[in-house]
């Protein structure tokens, strides 16, 4: 059932982007202004009005990534299938209203300021996706995720929580193309458990010696980010990259499954370590002052030493 799926969510976007861009600009329409690609997940579980909108409005704010945008949607309504109040009328507990959950003093606000692209004469109302995500992205954009300023500041100022900030990056994460973790290989629980926990961490700053917010610190360092991820799958790996390394079991590098830990130095000289998240991708909190991310384990330079497997001390 995948293909046909897939195969129709693919011919809708393009009949989508044609007519509005020309065959020309069919991928910068599509994804704005981001080269970031969706998912098989993403294809399968967003709307295709709902994709071509995220996209659309998230090009009106350089920096906000469409993934972001579709985090937000799938964790408020749903894409706008939920049935709970609020989403399509009235108003849930808290008195957020629409798909995209705004209260009724910051939609007015926002769309006061930024008003959505014309319908007509129709008012901007907040139950009408079209308005709803690009209000988001202008309320989100205002908040600090213009030219990437401080995009978990933005996600929090939505919803002042930050279980929601995680929630919102590990979805979004998700939805992107290296994130397909797990889905054609044999990847263990427990390894997917840990980069879950990874990718609850994306956009964290850099912190030297940093063992993240459950130590009452703002960030990690490369190895206390892997030492946190296993921890919140249950395994407990030693705390720097030269004893992680050690720590094994070593894996060959033809070998990689999402999981894998991977080092760059010598073997008696570690000096960095990601999280390999399949599609040659890994999770990573690369060097001061810049923030947990997503990036190629390989590259141009590096001084990739090898590869260990965690995971694997719960499959003996």
């Amino acid at each position: 059932m995948l293909k046909p799926v897939l195969a129709l969510f693919a011919g809708i976007l393009l009949l989508i982007t044609l007519a509005a861009a020309g065959a020309g600009g069919v991928l910068s329409s599509l994804f704005g202004q981001s080269t970031t690609q969706p998912s098989r997940a993403a294809m399968e579980d967003i709307p295709p009005e709902n994709f071509a909108l995220y996209t659309e409005a998230a090009a009106t704010c350089p920096g906000l990534d469409w993934t972001i945008l579709a985090a937000i949607g799938k964790i408020e309504s749903d894409h706008g299938r939920s049935t709970l109040d609020g989403v399509s009328e009235g108003a849930n507990h808290k008195g957020a209203m629409g798909p995209m959950q705004f209260l009724p003093g910051t939609w007015a606000d926002v769309v006061a300021e930024h008003p959505p692209p014309a319908r007509g004469d129709a008012k901007p109302s907040p139950y009408n996706l079209h308005d709803a995500v690009y209000a988001s992205a202008a309320y989100l954009c205002d908040s600090g995720a213009h030219q990437g300023r401080n995009l978990r500041d933005a996600i929090y100022t939505y919803n002042n929580a930050n279980w929601y900030v995680s929630d919102v990056l590990t979805q979004a994460a998700q939805y992107t193309s290296p994130a397909t973790v797990g889905g054609d290989n044999d990847a263990s629980p427990a390894a997917l458990e840990a980069i879950a926990y990874a990718e609850g961490q994306l956009g964290l700053p850099y912190l030297w010696g940093g063992d993240g917010p459950a130590a009452g610190e703002d960030g990690f360092d490369c190895s206390g980010l892997t030492r946190a991820a296993y921890q919140a799958a249950g395994i407990t790996i030693p705390r720097v990259a030269q004893d992680q390394f050690n720590a094994g079991p070593r894996v060959p590098s033809d070998s990689l499954q999402p999981g894998d830990l991977v080092f760059y130095g010598t073997p008696t000289n570690i000096h960095h370590v990601g999280i390999y998240i399949g599609e040659g991708q890994m999770i990573n909190a690369p060097r001061p002052g810049s923030l947990i991310e997503i990036a190629p384990y390989r590259y141009g330079g590096d001084d990739y030493a090898g590869a260990t497997r965690p995971a694997a001390s719960l499959q003996l």
